[in-house]
């Protein structure tokens, strides 16, 4: 049955545009990084080893604190290293240093680990997550004298990798990867989540923090109807946030709203992923990479269905489309209306936004030894 809800999200497929949003053909950035306009960016569609892809992002933050990468091609430092396509949301907090730093050296260091070990597995990839936590920790180091507000930056990190016809993913922190999977029998297209979140208001990791920590009562605390580890942040895992994983930095000139009384051992958020690891099968039709700003107002079956539903050009923009009118709609207001108004203000209506949408080609997936041009594209075109 086709629900009132699935055709309000599905109609605009059959428009032309997105109401000329992004559409402008002058646009700063030019399409082979992608192209900026006003608040938006995005790389309509490109292709990638596996297939194709669409993504964008919207910004809310005065600073857009999203960042984001695809890389495609080569896996390793090796040149016969395993081919592959690597995607990462890097979802900001506090400022933008974590997630840009993020963005220059996570997949570098997956490269690195994946030559030593000579294949792509879950120990590479939770190795590249571990040493760049500890290169970030240590630039938080070597700045603290200066800079000791970045002591409290941090950011949610959700990594995709296809190798030889394995589906990696990987997260810290509450960005989501959902998989569109081909129900033949019931001729649909079913979403399946495929990322663990890391969020206190989820009870499981409200046990898991009590359990690492149990000589601290106040390891998570209910604030203002809100779970929050130390009554500060929701996330319980993640790149950066000095002051909750080394307590040499949770004392002034630090912010008081970062501090905390006492002290600690061991670190309070972890860096380490959830990973999964599944292959590929030609019923897996595509995968939605987000930041939680898009998962605020879209469930996962909503959003694979705009995408099973239209057109690959133009595909992340639509989803974010269809969540900004899910916000203005909250808000009682017009999605014409929340278009204009400006960065900084728009976050009292929703958070920056950032959609990778990975398109599975199972012909070329099944060619591990298929080299396609490498493809290295960053989001957000570097931001204000």
């Amino acid at each position: 049955m086709v629900t009132s809800t699935w055709k309000r999200y599905v109609y605009p497929c059959w428009k032309p545009t997105l109401d000329n949003e992004g559409d402008n053909s002058s646009s700063r950035g030019g399409d082979p990084g992608g192209s900026v306009d006003g608040l938006w960016w995005y790389k309509d569609l490109g292709h990638h080893v596996n297939g194709e892809f669409s993504m964008a992002v919207i910004q809310a933050n005065n600073i857009l604190e999203d960042q984001s990468q695809l890389e495609s091609g080569s896996m390793s430092l090796i040149e016969a290293g395993p081919q592959g396509t690597f995607v990462g949301i890097y979802d900001g907090h506090a400022g933008a240093e974590a997630a840009r730093f993020i963005n220059g050296r996570l997949f570098e260091n997956v490269k690195k680990f994946t030559s030593e070990d000579q294949v792509m597995s879950a120990d590479v990839i939770s190795k590249a997550y571990l040493a760049t936590e500890e290169e970030f920790l240590s630039l938080v180091r070597n700045q603290w004298q200066t800079r000791p507000q970045i002591a409290s930056v941090g950011s949610c990190c959700l990594v995709g990798i296809i190798c030889s016809g394995m589906l990696y993913i990987a997260n810290a922190g509450d960005s989501r990867a959902v998989l569109g999977k081909r129900e033949r029998a019931l001729k649909e297209v079913k979403a399946v989540q495929l990322s663990s979140e890391h969020n206190a208001s989820l009870e499981s990791v409200r046990e898991e923090l009590r359990s690492l920590h149990p000589d601290d009562p106040n390891v998570v605390v209910l604030k203002h109807k809100v779970w929050r580890v130390k009554g500060i942040i929701q996330v319980s895992r993640s790149i950066g946030d000095a002051y909750l994983k080394r307590a040499e930095f949770n004392r002034e000139p630090l912010l008081p709203k970062f501090r905390f009384p006492g002290t600690f051992q061991k670190p309070i958020l972890l860096a380490e992923p959830s990973i999964f690891v599944q292959k590929l099968l030609p019923e897996d039709q595509f995968l939605i990479f987000a930041s939680d700003g898009l998962w605020e107002h879209l469930s996962n079956q909503e959003a694979v269905d705009i995408v099973s539903s239209c057109e690959h050009h133009g595909i992340a923009r639509k989803l974010i489309k269809a969540a900004l009118q899910e916000a203005a709609k909250k808000r009682e207001m017009r999605y014409a209306d929340l278009k204009r108004i400006d960065r900084g203000v728009r976050r009292h209506f929703h958070d920056d936004i950032t959609v990778i949408v990975l398109f599975l080609d199972s012909h070329l997936i099944s060619r591990s030894s298929f080299r396609a041009p490498v493809v290295s594209i960053k989001g957000g075109g570097g931001g204000p």
